[in-house]
């Protein structure tokens, strides 16, 4: 049976006129009330004969009523549809599904239909303001059931991403610490993907929207582990980390869902904009190797590849923005550690200016569309924020690789030589990138360079003349 079948039309039009009709749809008023009814009768402990038979019909639904509900489900992506259910009060009817039913298909597409009702503002502010019914919800991140973990993170994404209504829900999560062990608790075991993804959308609009939720989550597990260490009650809660649960929910998305791991790499971009962020990263008890040799792997074996078209660099823009700027933060942080040394990061320092080169590829390539193409086809708004996206990824990439080329001895640079992660035409896209702004760190490199390879030192002198006059 597919999940959600197509939904009915007016069956009584004929006979009862247009008045039957939802809205301008063809949906019927009374079959859609009628379902409504017997919902209120599956909960209804009077309609069962015994409590047997109350818990079969609370832990499973008939194959007709599943169908009637999953039209209904259907339906109320229309907006007529949703606000005659909500007319008709039918978010307090899913109210007490959520109290009384132990069907777990049943909450999940009451959640579902709900979700589909906040995508309308006015249903929306209605369905945030309700204080029960979004407690209600936020206990459902805890439930045991995927398909309703996932109906509740989407109906939770819809509602944050609508600003009239999104600090309802931010204050709402911060005072329920529960939250983040459920939220922590499926990032860290599950292994559906399309769950993962949607946690993680709805964990990284809360750390845009409130930087307070995310330090008290940048916290939270240093004070549980601080608060079971001095409390003797055998009922301790999950040690979580929110740094380790996004590393594992990254792994588990990275291979099959390309945007699954950009959600996850912009979160972790988000924990480095702030000092406990950082921290909670390298002084983790690896000293951060587990996340610097997961970004250094996506980035010198995965993205923008050799063996890929330059134009690949559109397409991953966003999430090597998010990755580097991680590496950049920690590279700054943790120079002494051994997994950042010079002479294991050498194919890092390649990779970086692969990245450049596409990026240049690509810039040549737009101007010369740009000429052929009509002024004002040049002006539109997608090419400026494309442009806008590889500006920031050429920023951070620059920041990263001046900072890693001025640690660069002659051992390394020798060996970044001998096994091709560095030669006459990367150093001169390296060079064309990073001048002016990084002329320190192009001057250190230079020097270094000039032991290890003074021919090579000379002709990229002679390519850049103030680097020759100024030393």
């Amino acid at each position: 049976m597919d999940r959600n079948p197509s939904p009915p039309s007016s069956d009584a039009e004929q006979e009862e006129g247009a008045g039957d009709s939802i809205g301008n749809t063809v949906y019927s008023k009374h079959w859609l009330f009628s379902i409504l009814t017997k919902l209120i009768e599956v909960i209804s402990p009077e309609k069962n004969d015994s409590n047997l038979n109350s818990e079969e019909v609370q832990t499973e639904l008939d194959e007709e009523m599943e169908n009637d509900i999953c039209k209904m489900w259907d339906m109320s992506m229309d907006e007529d549809v949703a606000l005659f259910l909500q007319e008709f009060n039918a978010p307090d009817i899913f109210m007490g599904v959520f109290a009384k039913s132990k069907c777990p298909r049943l909450i999940e597409i009451c959640v579902g239909i709900l979700g589909n009702m906040a995508c309308f503002q006015d249903i929306c502010m209605s369905i945030s303001k309700d204080e029960n019914l979004g407690q209600m919800l936020l206990q459902h991140l805890c439930d045991s059931d995927s398909p309703t973990l996932l109906e509740t993170s989407r109906l939770l994404l819809t509602c944050l991403s609508q600003a009239e209504v999104a600090n309802i829900w931010v204050e709402r999560v911060r005072e329920n610490p529960s939250v983040y062990d459920c939220v922590c608790f499926i990032m860290s075991s599950s292994t559906n993907v399309e769950l993962l993804i949607k946690v993680g959308e709805v964990v990284d609009k809360l750390f845009d929207l409130d930087e307070e939720l995310m330090l008290n989550w940048i916290k939270n597990g240093s004070c549980q582990s601080a608060e079971q260490s001095t409390d003797d009650s055998p009922e301790e809660r999950p040690d979580f980390k929110i740094v380790p649960c996004v590393l594992e929910a990254a792994k588990q998305v990275r291979s099959d869902n390309p945007e699954g791991l950009d959600v996850y790499m912009h979160i972790l971009q988000l924990l480095t904009t702030v000092d406990e962020g950082i921290q909670a990263i390298v002084q983790s008890p690896d000293g951060g190797k587990e996340t610097w040799t997961l970004l250094y792997d996506l980035v010198c074996h995965e993205l923008c590849q050799p063996d890929d078209p330059p134009i690949i660099i559109q397409e991953q823009k966003s999430v090597l923005a998010s990755i580097l700027s991680v590496l950049s933060a920690m590279f700054a942080s943790q120079i002494q550690q051994e997994y950042v040394k010079m002479r294991k990061n050498m194919p890092l320092i390649g990779s970086l200016i692969r990245i450049l080169q596409n990026m240049e590829d690509c810039g040549k390539r737009s101007s010369d569309n740009s000429e052929k193409s009509k002024p004002e086809e040049t002006e539109n708004s997608g090419a400026f924020e494309e442009d806008f996206h590889l500006k920031i990824l050429k920023d951070i990439c620059c920041e990263l690789l001046s900072n890693m080329l001025q640690e660069l001895t002659k051992e390394n640079i020798l060996e970044g030589l001998n096994q091709g992660h560095l030669n006459e035409q990367k150093c001169s896209c390296a060079f064309q990138n990073l001048l002016p702004l990084y002329f320190t760190s192009v001057e250190n490199f230079l020097e270094a360079l000039r032991e290890a390879d003074q021919m090579l030192a000379g002709s990229l002198e002679k390519r850049f003349p103030s680097l020759r006059l100024q030393t």
